[in-house]
């Protein structure tokens, strides 16, 4: 049982990694510039470019995938009630 619900939870991250694959690609696309417009050309750098966003980005990944490694990990607790007759 824990081991389809962990593979349920495997199967859920991959997708979510997947579909999120293809927002970036859709999001990298290049927009095409009329050559009719003046273009200026400004310095701006974007969050995949600083390092620091990647190595944070990391952490969060491994620890999510130490935690879906780990499992509930509880021990189940079995309770029993003893129910004594009056004779």
């Amino acid at each position: 049982m824990k081991k389809s619900m962990l593979l349920h939870a495997v199967n859920k991250f991959l997708l979510l990694m997947v579909f999120s694959s293809v927002q970036l690609l859709a999001l990298a696309q290049d927009t095409t510039v009329s050559s009719n417009t003046t273009t200026t050309t400004t310095k701006t750098t974007s969050f995949e470019m600083q390092p620091w966003m990647w190595i944070v980005g990391g952490a969060v990944l491994l620890i999510l995938v130490i935690a879906l490694m780990r499992g509930g990990g509880g021990k189940e607790v079995v309770r029993t009630t003893v129910i004594k007759d009056k004779t």
